[in-house]
């Protein structure tokens, strides 16, 4: 998608002398922050690219992002124009966090809580699940022909044992957000607020702390404290649940930066945050740690820390 956004056919925007900036980030959206003289001030989702091959539904992320508002944690949504490829969300006021913000006690117990608050907020439209969205990831790639690390396909039989390990106590799923980067909690010093729902399903849980831990780069000792926040009194078990979806996240994520490396028109290297993901997946699968974690999590180990 190229050119200029057609702003002007925003409902919301019509008879409104509106004012436009840029916001930086998103890497399947172009964000752009628009106010005017009487009280607006929205965010314009434009999304680039193409869905389809990255399995994000346009009809749910609307939903979902309305959803997550009703659970408090979410910007409301002002319109949707699927026709216009736009989402319009109120704008959140606060600081989207870095990496470094969570080496504050403070601002990693806020974004525990608002990923509680999301859980236990209205179901999602549509479901998540890494085993299914990486196996569509790797057909797309195969079918296409796009650029693979030529040792991806080693750690098969591996995968397929965290599967299994992952599948013994698996408990009810939750509305997740199932991308919460830095970026996409939104800080005002007080709580943390939640955005990008392009990914959102319901989902197990610890997919969402496990994705939140590596996409944060959080340290073992911050993602032992961020379970403890959200959970209160985690055992072995649940620590080691989240160890491992944090090994499906970037396994099944890093994918999705080989097929946009291959098919995304936004200029960034797409190549090298795949990459990244999958030697952190590397590391686990040939790490001394991986056969405890995955007895610990099958076994529902209850002792505590």
């Amino acid at each position: 998608m190229t050119g200029a956004p057609p702003l002007d056919r925003l409902a919301c925007l019509a008879g409104r002398s509106w004012h436009v900036r840029d916001l930086p980030g998103g890497l399947t959206n172009t964000n752009f922050h628009v106010t005017d003289d009487a009280g607006l001030d929205v965010v314009v989702r434009w999304s680039q690219g193409d869905a389809s091959l990255l399995g994000i539904d346009r009809d749910a992320e609307a939903f979902n992002t309305g959803a997550a508002a009703a659970a408090g944690v979410g910007a409301e949504v002002v319109e949707y124009r699927p026709d216009l490829s736009m989402l319009v969300i109120s704008f959140l006021t606060g600081r989207a966090l870095e990496d470094a913000d969570f080496d504050d006690a403070g601002v990693l117990a806020r974004a525990a809580e608002a990923t509680r608050r999301l859980h236990g907020g209205p179901r999602f439209r549509g479901d998540f699940d890494m085993f299914a969205r990486q196996a569509a990831y790797l057909a797309t790639v195969r079918e296409r022909g796009y650029a693979l690390p030529p040792t991806y396909d080693d750690h098969a039989d591996a995968w397929d044992d965290v599967r299994r390990a992952l599948a013994v106590r698996q408990g009810p799923t939750v509305p997740c957000n199932n991308d919460l980067l830095a970026a996409n909690f939104i800080d005002d010093g007080e709580a943390c607020h939640l955005i990008d729902y392009e990914y959102s399903g319901n989902n197990d849980p610890y997919f969402e702390l496990g994705n939140t831990a590596t996409e944060c780069n959080l340290t073992p000792e911050q993602v032992e404290a961020y379970t403890e926040a959200y959970v209160g009194s985690p055992t072995r078990a649940d620590l080691a649940r989240v160890r491992l979806q944090m090994l499906c996240s970037e396994y099944g994520w890093s994918l999705w930066g080989f097929i946009q490396a291959a098919a995304s028109p936004i200029d960034y290297d797409f190549h090298g945050w795949g990459t990244d993901r999958f030697e952190k997946a590397v590391a686990t699968f040939r790490g001394p740690d991986l056969p405890r974690l995955l007895e610990e999590v099958a076994g529902g180990f209850e002792a505590r820390r």
